[in-house]
């Protein structure tokens, strides 16, 4: 234990403060935030750097509040869904932009032209999608559902949530009861949440067969509160929807993107953004910073459901969409053909243009296999945590490529979930392949959490 007192200097994305000792070790405060004076529990040490837990504040931030979330704390037992709380939001904006500032540069060399602002949306009731843990206790004769608790795999005891969509958050208690009727509730680990804009889909994962009472508690329980469920008896390939009484099929799950006239069908173990109001905002900027025109074609890397794929064939005269998994390919063809003749809210979809989806394991993506796209005036990307790495050294390998007959997409639009990735693909594209990068921003897609999502923009300049 040290109580020497420390200065926070900066804050991570664990939300630990960092500060530094008179000898130029760090140490990392967790629940301390920048500026403040405090002193630590110190309960790790290594050669380079220590790591505590907040003991006592001597001079307080002035960007510190109070978490509205009774659930949210420091202390064990405190649930662990989110690390930020403690922190006003807008100060939560300003550390995530700079740690989006700080990967470009020290990990790509790469500075913005241009700092976009924040994309920013409801702080609280925006997790439309969300994996709740689920554990019989059988000394409190209850069950837990909620997220983990701080730092450990117990389930945090949580009545309501505070980022859940309220609707969602008031179906906690009612879950635990139902959980603790059922015979099998020894045997359920797992429900996962998938909102659409007018559906709750909850799949529960159980290890052993429901019985035929258990069967029934959930079909009650799903009129009663008006959701659907799936069931998850193995692995993800086993997931199928709850016989409904008269064999009715369950009610499609969407989400919109009104300023398109789109509506994004999905099932509920596809990947969506977990925030439908940020999502929205996204794909408008997005479509903004790629300035598609009529005459253009364009790829969407990493094109999902076609979140961005069919926005962009409202603007383009040619689009494709590219996808490693087959079964999204199938549902972004889905949502092509859905949109072709279904209006949303009364509003007529926007024409599109040709659209193609082709399936290609972008992660082994090389230089032969790019030039077979053909060329393409602007690009989107947005893949996983990995990043575009072998697409992007594709491009490279291509464009070193003596008499490759190929020209190189005029403008890139990056939306990225971990500033590292997005930091090593933009040393290439800028450092080794000649495009600038005239703009970045983050977007505050997950309030209150670590999570870091961005969007960059990369010009050709040759």
């Amino acid at each position: 234990m040290s109580n020497s007192p420390l200065t926070i200097e900066s804050m991570d994305l664990e939300a630990q403060g960092i500060a530094h000792r008179s000898d130029g070790k760090v140490v990392f405060v967790e629940g301390a935030l920048p500026f403040e004076v405090v002193s630590a529990n110190i309960h790790r040490k290594k050669n380079n750097w220590e790591q505590g837990s907040l003991q006592q504040i001597h001079h307080e931030s002035s960007q510190r509040v109070k978490p509205p979330c009774p659930n949210f704390g420091l202390q064990a037992g405190a649930c662990g869904g989110c690390k930020m709380q403690h922190l006003n939001v807008l100060a939560q904006v300003a550390v995530k932009q700079r740690v989006l500032e700080d990967n470009l540069w020290h990990l790509g060399k790469v500075k913005p032209s241009q700092i976009l602002r924040p994309i920013q949306g409801p702080d609280w009731g925006y997790r439309y999608r969300a994996r709740l843990s689920v554990r019989y206790v059988i000394k409190k004769s209850k069950a837990l559902i909620g997220f983990h608790e701080r730092k450990s795999r117990y389930v945090a005891d949580m009545e309501s949530c505070a980022v859940l969509p309220p609707h969602v958050s008031a179906l906690l208690l009612p879950l635990r009861d139902l959980i603790g009727s059922l015979d099998a509730k020894d045997s359920c680990p797992q429900i996962e949440v998938a909102c659409g804009d007018t559906v709750i889909a909850l799949i529960l994962r159980h290890l052993m067969p429901l019985s035929d009472a258990d069967t029934q508690s959930l079909q009650q329980f799903a009129q009663n509160h008006h959701v659907q469920w799936w069931l998850q008896p193995k692995g993800p390939d086993s997931i199928h929807p709850l016989a409904l009484p008269g064999d009715a099929e369950p009610e499609s799950l969407y989400y919109s993107l009104p300023q398109f006239g789109l509506s994004m069908h999905f099932r509920p173990t596809d990947f969506t953004q977990v925030n439908p109001h940020i999502n929205q905002v996204l794909v408008s900027k997005a479509m903004g910073l790629l300035d598609i025109h009529l005459t253009e074609r364009a790829i969407d890397w990493f094109c999902g459901l076609g979140n961005f794929t069919l926005p962009m064939a409202t603007l383009a005269s040619h689009v494709i969409g590219v996808e490693g998994s087959q079964s999204l390919l199938d549902w972004a063809q889905k949502n092509k053909d859905l949109n072709a003749n279904i209006a949303l809210d009364g509003r007529e979809p926007m024409p599109m243009c040709p659209v193609e989806f082709k399936s290609r394991n972008l992660f082994e993506m090389d230089a032969q296999d790019l030039k077979s796209f053909g060329h393409a005036d602007k690009w989107l990307i947005d893949p996983p945590r990995e990043g575009a790495f072998a697409l992007i050294k594709a491009l490279a390998a291509l464009q070193s490529e003596e008499g490759a007959n190929w020209q190189p997409p005029t403008r890139i639009v990056y939306v990225s979930c971990n500033p590292a990735t997005l930091a090593r693909d933009a040393d290439i594209l800028v450092n080794q392949v000649g495009y600038e990068c005239t703009a970045a921003g983050m977007v505050n897609m997950f309030p209150h959490t670590a999570h870091v999502e961005s969007i960059a923009v990369f010009n050709w300049k040759k």
